[in-house]
């Protein structure tokens, strides 16, 4: 069983910029892939950003691509979203989810991910 912690949300200015940290533990980190995943307010939770267990393979929603980026420290058991040039439809809480299943490419698809984090807010103000 992982247990997956976020951290580094908050209120942040439209343009400005956040990191996000998931903490993993409980499991072997470096066998799962993960990605961040967000919800807005009466929307669909929808895929943000993926990367692969060996780190080499990301990749991301048309929304944030080049302004966001996926990246992993398998020492440290965490991974990190950072986010650039922020908009107001970033706007939404941010989930890190964890997936058993070695692909080629991150999985987009939320029903393939095995565990997942409580979610942090991320507010962007005009």
């Amino acid at each position: 069983q992982v247990q997956l912690v976020e951290s580094g949300g908050g209120l942040v200015q439209a343009g400005g910029s956040l990191r996000l940290s998931c903490a993993a533990s409980g499991g072997t980190f470096s066998s799962y892939d993960m990605a961040w995943f967000r919800q807005a307010p009466g929307k669909e939770r929808e895929f943000v950003g993926g990367i692969t267990r060996s780190g080499l393979m990301t990749n991301y929603a048309d929304s944030v691509k080049g302004r966001f980026t996926i990246s992993r420290d398998n020492a440290k058991n965490t991974v990190y979203l950072q986010m650039n040039s922020l908009r107001l439809e970033d706007t939404a809480v941010y989930y890190c989810a964890a997936n058993r299943v070695a692909t080629v490419t991150p999985s987009r698809s939320l029903g393939l991910y095995d565990y997942w984090g409580q979610g942090t807010q991320v507010t962007v103000s005009s």
